[in-house]
């Protein structure tokens, strides 16, 4: 082996020791510590309980459908993908391995994640009680966990598949085993695709029903144990942010790992360290995002926010030093892709725009999404007149908040086009994704500091706890929010880098049909498609959306009939049935995931063997640019909604109970699958389509356009 693949190796090795080193502290610590009585630890290991016991049994269902879909897709991959330039070998079998191991790998990451969450909100909840520097450190210390274990997973996952393929196929040319290899991103992005879309619906139903009838109707505070809903809330909580979450950074690595790979092979079929050197850019990230949080200190409740924003600038300075010298001694100083020269620090730039762009996004997204700012506020002082105007100003805030985002995505992709052409682009998506591992560790952060916080409330550990957890999963909302503009941003620069991928290869396999010159935006078949793919993004909302809806009617009704039908239930003296809330949002996630995924899938797959390559194109560009920034718009006016509420709740405005705080809730409510469900999850739709037609250009190039043949177009 050589040293860049020892290298990346040993850095990825770390990443999981670090993420079970964190673990094994966090389990350590005792449930019962801080705890006044033997009944409040009893009533805390009961709340935890039912909370990971739902969490983990939807996984484990979700699971056993996502078994059926891996080996189903595996089949066809490995039946409808062979080059036509390589005949003795038949690469369909061995990019549905890469899938599988692709999937698996996701798979595994969101339930570690999933696992440590769960471990960890208890154990925030108990330290709380000791003081707020004690439960910001568990709180960070099992977010990290996710983070490092992720990433630690991603980079031995692509090295190993790339030895495999290696070992198995020395003979098969580097820019068609890279395309192999391509298929590892295929299977994390379609498990990123059940995990968010699954995860959103389950948490938002749960959400909602808690919301208008505990909140609203029945004018309890959120999370009282007397609402049906509240276990389902906070198993939400995990199956969504965590490992839906989890899930959806885990497959823009991998997708801008192999885009970057698949460009780059044209150039250095045999320079190993400098084909290898995206998957460094993660690796180097693992030691750095360690020094980063090995440097955090919290003392004071003031300290919390500032400390996790300053993770995301510390890690970004430190990674610009860092990949400045692994890009110095691992790519040549200059070489040529497609007939153009570029240099190593062309390259540079690229990943140091993707970067810069990835926290200018993250810091406009704080200013639209936190209560410290005058946005969010306008829109809490709009409840005065009611919900109606709270939603109005959500909507408007939320479509303002895209532009600046935007932008920076366009500057960040002219300045690596420019320096490194596509090849660039796939390096400026790593770049905006050079601080994954802090990103997921804020990340994960919050649903565990929001799970403490209601585990807090359910077990009565007093006002002082309850405070000191709510000041914890404040700072995580605004963190969440930057981290979903962290994936959106890296969504559109992956998938982008991926198209042009996409049409690098079908280039190269069917030279005859000038794919490059046909991909022309005059040309009817284009432009119908671009259409075509402007209004999939809206399409898939309204299904993500409509599914939020349908399962939340189920669950409002549930928790009515329980407040109605169970003796004693406002009083506290009986007992909520929280299974059969759990039982329903697990239900209704598994049911309606379905349709949106088959959207993702079929479209590219049926335009391409129905209207070839140029269709194909114009449908991922078309879905890439409004899904950007319908996405943007979507997550922001859903987190605005929500701290425009918790700025109510913290004394502003009237208070709790106020009628602006019931309006306020009500637009919380209607922005919920805005930020949880739809937005997060068009990301997913933009890579996930890109992605797939890349794996599928062999069939595309060999079958596709079968009716524009037909009728002469």
């Amino acid at each position: 082996m050589t040293s860049i693949v020892l290298w990346i190796i040993a850095l990825g090795a770390l990443g999981l020791i670090v993420a079970f080193y964190y673990a094994k502290q966090t389990a350590d610590i005792p449930i019962a510590a801080g705890v006044d009585s033997p009944e409040q630890e009893e009533r805390l290991r009961s709340i935890h309980g039912a909370i990971a016991e739902g969490a983990m049994a939807f996984l484990n269902q979700q699971y056993k459908y996502l078994a059926i879909f891996m080996i189903a897709f595996a089949v066809i991959i490995s039946f409808l993908i062979d080059d036509p330039h390589t005949p003795d070998v038949n690469e369909g079998i061995y990019t549905a391995v890469s899938f599988i191991l692709g999937c698996l790998i996701s798979i595994i990451s969101g339930y570690v994640g999933m696992k440590i969450a769960t471990i960890s909100n208890v154990r925030v909840t108990a330290a709380a009680k000791s003081g707020i520097s004690k439960a910001f450190d568990v709180a960070l210390k099992g977010g990290a966990v996710m983070g490092f274990g992720l990433v630690g997973l991603a980079v031995l996952g692509l090295i190993i598949i790339y030895l495999i393929l290696k070992a198995f196929l020395p003979e098969l040319d580097t820019h068609i085993l890279m395309e192999v290899m391509a298929g590892f991103g295929l299977g994390g992005s379609a498990i990123a695709l059940f995990a968010r879309v699954g995860g959103g619906i389950f948490t938002k139903a749960a959400d909602v029903g808690a919301d208008l009838v505990g909140k609203v109707e029945q004018g309890i505070p959120e999370d009282d144990p007397r609402n049906p809903a509240v276990i389902a809330d906070n198993v939400g909580d995990n199956v969504g942010d965590v490992a839906g979450m989890g899930a959806d950074l885990f497959g823009s690595c991998a997708e801008s790992t192999c885009a970057a790979l698949v460009i780059g092979a044209v150039a250095f079929a045999t320079n190993l360290q400098a084909l290898l050197y995206p998957i460094l850019i993660s690796a180097v990230g693992i030691p750095i995002s360690l020094l980063t949080i090995l440097l955090v200190r919290v003392k004071e409740e003031k300290d919390v926010a500032p400390a996790l924003k300053n993770m995301l600038l510390v890690s970004s300075a430190l990674m610009a030093i860092a990949v400045f010298a692994v890009t110095k001694m691992m790519l040549p100083e200059k070489f040529e892709i497609n007939g153009v020269t570029y240099s190593d620090l062309g390259v540079y730039w690229c990943f140091l725009s993707g970067l810069i762009g990835g926290l200018t996004i993250g810091l406009y997204t704080e200013r639209y999404t936190s209560h410290e700012f005058k946005y969010v506020r306008e829109v809490a002082k709009a409840s005065e007149t009611g919900a109606a105007t709270n939603i109005i100003f959500g909507l408007a805030l939320g479509y303002y908040s895209s532009v600046a985002p935007i932008l920076a995505i366009a500057v960040s992709v002219f300045i690596s086009f420019s320096f490194a052409g596509m090849y660039g682009v796939a390096i400026a998506s790593l770049g905006m994704l050079g601080t994954l591992v802090v990103a997921l560790t804020i990340d994960a952060y919050g649903p565990i500091a929001d799970n403490a916080g209601g585990i807090a409330e359910m077990t009565g550990m007093g006002e002082e706890v309850r405070e000191r957890t709510d000041l914890l999963d404040a700072a995580g909302n605004t963190t969440a929010a930057i981290g979903k503009g962290f994936a959106i941003g890296s969504a559109v620069l992956t998938a982008l880098a991926l198209i042009a991928a996409f049409l690098t290869r079908a280039d190269l396999l069917a030279p005859e049909q000038k794919i490059m010159e046909s991909v022309n935006l005059l040309d009817p078949l284009v432009l119908t498609s671009l259409f075509i793919g402007a209004v999939l993004p809206f399409l898939f909302s309204a299904m993500t959306m409509k599914s939020v809806g349908k399962a939340a009617f189920d669950m409002i009704e549930e928790v009515r009939r329980q407040f109605k039908t169970i003796p004693g239930l406002m009083e506290g003296t009986g007992k909520p049935d929280y299974r059969k809330c759990v039982e329903i949002s697990t239900t209704a996630a598994l049911r309606e995931m379905i349709a949106p995924g088959i959207l993702i899938f079929g479209t590219p797959l049926f335009v391409g063997f129905l209207f070839g390559i140029p269709a194909v194109a114009g449908i991922l560009i078309g879905s890439l640019l409004s899904g950007g920034v319908l996405a943007i718009a979507s997550a922001n006016a859903g987190g605005a909604w929500d701290n425009a509420k918790k700025y109510i709740e913290a004394g502003s405005l009237g208070g709790k109970g106020s009628e602006m705080h019931k309006a306020a809730v009500v637009g919380d409510t209607v922005g919920d699958p805005f930020k949880d469900t739809s937005g997060p999850s068009l990301n997913i739709l933009i890579k996930l389509s890109a992605i797939l037609s890349l794996v599928f250009v062999p069939f595309f190039a060999q079958y596709g356009g079968i009716l524009t043949r037909i009728i002469g177009m």
